[in-house]
């Protein structure tokens, strides 16, 4: 199988390799800079659904024009949405404070914005990852993939994903910052979760 991740960041490539690894699963994936795809994407989308989905249309129509053919192209857009704040800060996640934000500055804003509310069992969130895959005939496949847990009332130490330091996977009593490797493995799957529904739907098709 071959596959287009729509992506320049090193790390979530990595991630998604080790997916597929894990679930024995022979696979060749390329960037958007193996490709050559220089473009910037603009996402106003609304959901999680229709930002991935912007990147994928993006990137088929890119391959479509300089003729690169016979790979499945693979997006994701993916977030955190608290419940007290209405799901804020959802598909601006990543611009949450600034579009230029550092780490820190989006985790102060976020336990600001929570601090009438320090009962940890009131401080639930999931972190969402949706995958857009197009095939090479067009067709479309979205998955979903979501991680239930609660938001940290601070944090101790920087570093992960975004939200890593004030995010507690249910099941679990600390911030996945703090996670040794096998217990993020066993905490952090909602792009996995979603990986595991596109392959199920690769299946039906006999991909």
């Amino acid at each position: 199988m071959k596959i287009i991740y729509g992506t320049t960041n090193n790390a979530k490539y990595i991630a998604l390799k080790k997916i597929f690894k894990n679930l024995k699963i022979d696979v060749d994936i390329e960037t958007l800079k193996d490709i050559g795809f220089e473009g910037e994407i603009i996402e106003d989308g609304k959901t999680f659904e229709e930002n991935s989905e912007i990147k994928a249309l993006a990137i088929k129509k890119f391959c479509d024009d300089k003729n690169i053919k016979g790979r499945i192209i693979i997006t994701d857009d993916s977030g955190l949405c608290v419940d007290i704040l209405n799901g804020e800060p959802g598909v601006y996640s990543a611009r949450y404070a600034s579009e230029n934000a550092t780490q820190e500055e989006i985790l102060q804003k976020l336990l600001k914005n929570m601090e009438k509310e320090q009962d940890l069992d009131k401080r639930t969130a999931n972190f969402v990852s949706v995958l857009t895959a197009i095939l090479e005939n067009g067709e479309k496949i979205v998955a979903r993939g979501e991680c239930l847990g609660r938001i940290a009332t601070k944090y101790n130490m920087l570093g992960g994903l975004t939200y890593a330091p004030v995010f507690i996977p249910e099941g679990f009593s600390k911030p996945m910052v703090e996670m040794d490797e096998k217990e993020y493995a066993e905490s952090h799957n909602h792009r996995e979760k979603a990986v595991r529904i596109l392959i199920e739907e690769f299946k039906k098709r006999n991909i």
